[in-house]
């Protein structure tokens, strides 16, 4: 029990249903769906929805998304992949012979096709009761009217003014300045798409005139898109992938998400006796830090469109784990890792529903980087992702940028079994800590005993383009010993990522935590 003396927050509890992600209003909406007749998937997608709105430097429609969700009345997981394809020109030499030695940021080229909507569609049809029309109405309403800027979101907002195209500035920063906390933010651009959309379905967005202004747009920077590229965009149903511990099962969404990297990251920390150490000390904290340099390398090395190379298997072996675990000394650092992934980011949001019937909904979805590609479409004001540049141009390799395809994402949803049992949908919000976060998360909560709420809270440290970055929760003690060791410290950062989690207990209560890193809440009833 936490000590409540201390500033904090205790996990909720519930029985009926459960919501929890990174905006209070999301999570009221999500729950009011739940309590119209709606099941965790309508209240997961009219959640996320709202977010686009909320969080507008975090997400939107002209992002992607990942779900894992186990449907009412049974512990079999399921999943979705809402990641987008480069235009079907997309040619890596083009990029190369014009002088990039990787895909600029804020360009069209890192614009993928936008998927989430088609996710959301297909989602809504197959598995959800209340249909489209009713879950896109909050994302409707608070559009129109709009939403109170929160505190989380005016910190962001404040770094990237200079994100955003003109269209973008026009639709995002009304105020020509960032905002300031509990100033309205309205999108009138958006709410004529998502009454498209509620009426036309998934034809109201990747045809007709949201289409062709979102293709006109880009083409008129520079970019390869064509309407056959966005009418042809299709979501699709995959299988999960999954790790084996002593106490749990892992469950994670397959390549093209990092999904693998986490279970890797989990399979190498196993190998030493993290249980017994200071969960804030310096022991876990440098075994840690190696682990995940020799994770992700691996991940960079290998993970990409799995139609191009599935890395699943090599991914997930206990052989590749056992191998990166004999490279970690404690009394030295790892210095030559490859770094040719994607730059560093922290912009995603997560959602996870439970309902009365225990259907459980893990979704995950993302522009990237803040405020995307800071592209938006000139007459509709669409966002658009910037997962173009998970690609790299390194001629050969496996993620080189290229037609049609899919590249490396960092966000990822997951879905956690005890004994064959749905036992808790949580996720991480963050970029490339994401993978970390939901070994970390996992270690804090059945290595250390946490409560799901105190796992969340927990202090954080990631290393990241050279720098171990380390929140300041840890003490003064530690992080000298990690200096002392050769790490390069970094504490003049930004909190690390976010998170939301639902524990399923044995008597059916639900316990939902909220991460306070961001201004979302756990509500239930």
């Amino acid at each position: 029990m936490r000590d409540f003396h201390l500033p904090g927050r205790s996990s909720v509890l519930a029985e009926n249903g459960m919501c929890a992600t990174s905006h209070p209003l999301a999570a009221q909406a999500a729950l009011e769906i739940l309590k119209d007749g709606g099941n965790a998937m309508d209240a997961a997608i009219a959640g996320a929805v709202l977010l686009g709105i909320c969080e507008p430097q975090m997400t939107g429609i002209g992002g992607d998304c990942f779900v894992l969700f186990s449907p009412a009345g049974c512990n079999e997981i399921k999943s979705l992949n809402g990641s987008g394809m480069a235009p079907s020109l997309a040619n890596a030499n083009n990029l190369r012979d014009i002088g990039f030695k990787s895909i600029p940021l804020n360009s069209p080229h890192a614009v993928t096709i936008p998927c989430a909507i088609d996710a959301f569609c297909k989602l809504s049809n197959d598995w959800g009761k209340l249909g489209l029309d009713r879950l896109l109405q909050p994302a409707i309403h608070y559009a129109e009217h709009g939403v109170p800027i929160a505190e989380r979101v005016a910190y962001d907002l404040a770094e990237l003014t200079e994100t955003l195209n003109p269209s973008g500035r026009e639709f995002y920063l009304p105020w020509g300045r960032a905002p300031k906390v509990g100033e309205l933010f309205a999108h009138h651009g958006q709410v004529n798409v998502l009454k498209k959309i509620a009426k036309h379905g998934r034809d109201g967005f990747y045809k007709g005139e949201v289409a062709e202004d979102m293709v006109s747009s880009l083409q008129k920077l520079g970019g390869q898109h064509s309407m056959n590229d966005f009418s042809e965009m299709e979501a699709f149903y995959t299988d999960p992938i999954s790790g084996n511990f002593p106490k749990f099962e892992l469950f994670e969404h397959p390549p093209n998400g990092q999904g693998a990297t986490a279970i890797l990251l989990a399979n190498i920390l196993q190998k030493f006796p993290i249980a017994s150490m200071n969960p804030f000390g310096f022991e876990r904290t440098h075994i840690e830090t190696e682990a995940t340099k020799l994770a992700y390398d691996a991940r960079n090395r290998l993970v990409s469109d799995p139609r191009v190379y599935d890395a699943t298997l090599k991914m997930t072996s206990d052989q590749l784990a056992a191998e990166l675990a004999a490279k970690i000394n404690m009394k030295s650092v790892i210095d030559e890792v490859s770094s040719i992934s994607e730059e560093v980011h922290r912009d995603t949001i997560y959602i996870t529903v439970v309902d009365k019937d225990r259907m459980s909904v893990s979704l995950i979805y993302s522009i990237f980087h803040g405020f995307g590609s800071g592209i938006a479409s000139e007459k509709f004001g669409v966002l658009f992702q910037n997962r173009g540049a998970g690609f790299n141009l390194i001629p050969g390799h496996v993620n080189e940028y290229g037609s049609a395809k899919r590249p490396l994402h960092t966000i990822i949803p997951a879905i956690v079994k005890e004994k064959g049992l749905i036992k808790m949908p949580f996720g991480v919000m963050g970029g490339q800590y994401q993978a970390t976060g939901h070994a970390r998360i996992l270690s804090n909560i059945y290595d250390f005993g946490m409560n799901i709420q105190a796992a969340l809270d927990a202090p954080r440290s990631f290393f990241e383009k050279g720098h171990l970055r380390i929140e300041r929760g840890y003490e003064e003690s530690t992080v000298e010993k990690l200096s002392n060791l050769g790490h390069n410290i970094d504490q003049k950062i930004g909190p690390i990522g976010g998170a939301q989690a639902i524990r399923i207990h044995k008597n059916g209560v639900l316990e939902g935590a909220s991460d306070p890193r961001k201004d979302g809440s756990a509500i239930g009833y």
